[in-house]
């Protein structure tokens, strides 16, 4: 059976982390697209199964929540006009928690927006905690019974509601490509007793930018939108797993897994494929060699 060299493992997965696309990384690493993914896909996977596994036991004081939106195959208003739209195209949301101190991501979700997903997100975030923390939101009401049935009222939780308008009355061309203006911010306390100096979403909302930059099918305006949920959640898995423990915060100066006490040094991409090849099955023994028997018919 061939398999791919690691050099070569290592910079496709070097330049996917990077922000580039499939079909750029295929052209740079001179491999086949087929290549290329089915790699994303075993990454996706290892790196989804070491993060459940030991991002766990966070001692983090300041968590934010935030969701981001993306889609699949085509946007939600599309899928009903789409040729061959599969049953999951449409909006797709990533849910994301991070400890406010340590930037580490703690948790996340890919799914819709809808109080499911919020519950399991929420769940799967109170599981990964050592002890009570604060947490912020942003005003999306699913948050409200999520928060409340995972936690158990053992949280400081609040939400920042953000108001949103276009004071400058501008509209047409200038306003299609740019999201509405926030023009001003409430906080709420919702449980426990909150710090509401220390509520606010700004470094979660911050990670919103380095994954778009970080993962090519999140940029916006463009055709390199994920066209498989599966591989969007593979794209994700990968990113966080690169930077929670391969990418140096510039303002820490170490990785969040090294900031949260998770590792005591920084991994590199080789580490990432290293867990790839560990999660891969050993080949099987070939059988013993069987002769053809000669057609001594003719």
């Amino acid at each position: 059976m061939n398999t791919l060299d690691t050099k070569i493992r290592v910079l496709i997965l070097r330049l996917l982390v990077e922000g580039n696309s499939i079909r750029a990384t295929t052209r740079i690493a001179d491999v086949s697209k087929n290549t290329v993914t089915k790699l994303l896909e075993d990454a996706g996977k290892a790196c989804a199964a070491y993060h459940d596994e030991h991002v766990r036991g966070v001692k983090a004081s300041h968590v934010q929540a935030d969701e981001i939106w993306s889609f699949c195959y085509a946007k939600e208003r599309n899928v009903e006009t789409a040729k061959a739209a599969p049953a999951d195209a449409g909006d797709i949301w990533t849910w994301t928690a991070m400890d406010r101190d340590s930037k580490l991501m703690i948790s996340y979700t890919v799914g819709d927006r809808s109080a499911a997903t919020a519950r399991e997100f929420m769940f799967d975030l109170a599981d990964r905690l050592a002890s009570r923390v604060q947490l912020t939101t942003d005003g999306h009401g699913a948050y409200l019974k999520a928060v409340a049935d995972a936690f158990s009222g053992d949280v400081d939780y609040a939400m920042l509601i953000k108001q949103y308008g276009d004071p400058t009355g501008t509209k047409g061309h200038e306003r299609k490509y740019s999201p509405a203006e926030c023009t001003g911010a409430i906080k709420e306390p919702i449980f426990g007793k909150p710090d509401m100096a220390q509520v606010g979403t700004s470094h979660v909302e911050r990670q919103n930018l380095t994954m778009r930059m970080g993962m090519r099918r999140f940029t916006r305006l463009t055709n390199a939108f994920s066209k498989k949920a599966e591989n969007h959640a593979y794209a994700v898995a990968l990113h966080f797993m690169h930077y929670n423990f391969c990418r140096t915060h510039k303002t820490l100066r170490m990785t969040p897994a090294m900031a949260a006490g998770l590792v005591s040094s920084p991994w590199e991409i080789e580490d990432l494929v290293a867990l790839v090849e560990a999660a891969q099955p050993a080949p099987k023994k070939r059988g013993p060699y069987k002769p053809r028997k000669k057609d001594n018919s003719n």
